[in-house]
C-alpha cells in the first residue's frame, strides 16, 4: 500500500511519467527495494518478450524511434489513456539483425518468402529497421488508434496488421490508401 502512494506521488509532483509503472518490490527480510528492470537486448526485441510503453525510452526499441513519431505515439497514447485504453508497443525500432531473424521465423511458419513478406519485411525494406514504425498492443489500443490516430499523423497502412502505424497522414490528417499487405 505504502509503495502505491509512494507512486501517486511521484507521478503527482512529476517525478514520474504518468505511464511509467514502478517496479514490483522485492523483499528481502524487513528491507522493500524495488527489482531491476528487465535489461534492453538492445537489438529491439523487447526484454523478456514483453510489452512497453510509449514513454519507455529507456529501451532501445522506443529510444530509437524517430523522435517525429516517438512524439506522435506518446501524445496519442496520452489522449487514449483519457479515454480509458491503455496503449502499449509490441514493436517498435528493430535492429536489422532482429528483423532479418523475424523474416527467417517468418519464412519457416508460412512456408515461403512471398507469403512470409506479407507480414514481415526485408530488413532492407523494414520501417521498423528505420525507427518509422511501431506495433501497438493492448486492449481496443488499434481500433482507438485506427479512428483517432490521424490527429496525432498516425495512420495504418496494411490490411492485414490492425497494429502496425506509421506517420503518414497528409498536412489534412488524411491517411493513404491501405496496402494489402507488407508486401505491397
Amino acid at each position: 500500500m505504502r509503495s502505491v502512494a509512494l507512486a501517486a506521488f511521484a507521478v503527482a509532483f512529476g517525478f514520474l511519467a504518468p505511464h511509467a509503472t514502478p517496479a514490483p518490490p522485492v523483499t528481502l527480510a524487513d528491507h522493500t527495494v524495488p527489482s531491476a528492470p528487465p535489461a534492453d537486448p538492445g537489438d529491439g526485441s523487447l526484454p523478456n518478450g514483453g510489452q512497453l510503453t510509449p514513454f519507455d525510452v529507456q529501451y532501445s526499441a522506443i529510444a530509437r524511434l524517430d523522435p517525429a513519431l516517438l512524439k506522435a505515439i506518446q501524445g496519442a497514447a496520452t489522449a487514449a489513456a483519457a479515454d480509458g485504453i491503455t496503449m502499449t508497443i509490441t514493436s517498435g525500432w528493430r535492429s536489422p539483425e532482429f528483423q532479418q531473424r523475424l523474416l527467417n521465423n517468418a519464412v519457416r511458419t508460412y512456408g515461403s518468402l512471398a507469403a512470409a513478406r506479407q507480414y514481415v519485411q526485408t530488413p532492407e525494406m523494414s520501417k521498423h529497421v528505420t525507427g518509422e514504425a511501431v506495433d501497438v498492443g493492448g486492449a481496443g489500443a488499434d481500433e482507438w488508434l485506427i479512428s483517432h490516430g490521424s490527429r496525432f499523423g498516425l495512420c495504418r497502412i496494411y490490411a492485414n496488421e490492425l497494429w502496425h502505424f506509421e506517420l503518414a497522414a497528409d498536412a489534412a490528417g488524411n491517411c493513404p490508401a491501405l496496402l494489402p499487405n507488407a508486401a505491397g
